[in-house]
């Protein structure tokens, strides 16, 4: 009598599979884990600031010199409040 043992090989064959299959998930896991530590925000620019944006509208040229110079007093005026 065998006890059981007949199916040896098949049973080998899935185990192995099984444990590939745990070692796989485990560091896809291990990787998405690291990956979320750094923030959603790693690797993209900083938001515009309003001067940034005040500075490319006129560099562009939607503003003359005179609405510049008039925007940016008050941004700083704003900011120092």
């Amino acid at each position: 009598m065998m006890y059981g043992y007949g199916a040896g090989m098949w049973w080998m064959l899935m185990m192995s599979v099984i444990w590939l299959v745990l070692i796989g998930v485990i560091v896809w896991a291990a990787v998405r884990l690291a990956q979320g530590w750094g923030g959603k925000d790693r690797g993209q620019e900083p938001p515009e600031t309003p001067e940034d944006i005040l500075a490319r509208r006129f560099a562009r040229g939607e503003i003359d010199e005179t609405a510049y110079e008039a925007a940016r007093e008050r941004l700083a005026a704003r900011r120092s409040r």
